[in-house]
């Protein structure tokens, strides 16, 4: 969390694409003028709202992919704990959404686990299976990134690489580096002649 609050200026109107409850949304509100997240889970949207208080937040029901924002809405669209993979929807839709709600001159970033990072995912992923919130962890099936649960859930993580894959068939420039040791960051500078992602 600590890097995407170092890419937020003061005035910047902030989006977060799968906010959740507001883990990350809220300490966005703290930096940002603006901050808004998104979410299709409208039992944690309200958690949020319950959460947040009288700090000025906006959590919105909406889709990712297919955003209800006008062009060029934000100065910062963020797409972090791994949502490009765990949403489960087209990697390059959620991307060119992203940019065309950013604003020129304007910053997209995501995040994934980096995959030194796959341990503690590991183990994470087992506590929740502890708790019963998800099937059992598949140890054998579990590899390359990927966690396999006995219930079918997937859990999947794009690394530096796939990153730079996933960039080159959009022919977008971007930013990669690994925090941390646990996050692999994509930033993408929205420039000025916005490029057509429109696919």
């Amino acid at each position: 969390m600590r890097h995407l609050l170092s890419r937020i200026e003061p005035g910047d109107e902030v989006l977060e694409l799968g906010c959740g409850y507001g883990r990350v949304l809220l300490p966005v509100a703290a930096k940002a003028r603006r901050a808004v997240g998104i979410d299709t889970a409208p039992e944690s949207l309200d958690l949020g709202r319950e959460l947040a208080g009288d700090i000025p937040v906006e959590f919105i029901e909406m889709d990712a992919t297919s955003m209800t924002f006008p062009d060029a809405s934000f100065d910062l669209t963020a797409c972090v704990q791994n949502g490009i993979c765990a949403f489960g929807v087209d990697r390059p839709s959620l991307v060119r959404e992203a940019i065309r709600v950013t604003r020129p001159g304007g910053r997209v970033i995501f995040s994934s686990y980096s995959p030194r990072f796959w341990e503690d995912r590991l183990e994470w992923f087992e506590a929740q299976a502890a708790r019963g919130l998800l099937g059992l962890v598949d140890r054998e099936a579990s590899r390359d990134g990927v966690i396999v649960c006995a219930d079918g859930f997937r859990a999947g993580a794009l690394d530096a690489e796939g990153f730079t894959t996933l960039l080159a068939g959009l022919g977008l420039p971007g930013t990669i580096s690994e925090v941390d040791h646990s996050s692999v960051f994509c930033e993408i500078a929205v420039p000025e002649g916005r490029p057509d992602t429109r696919g």
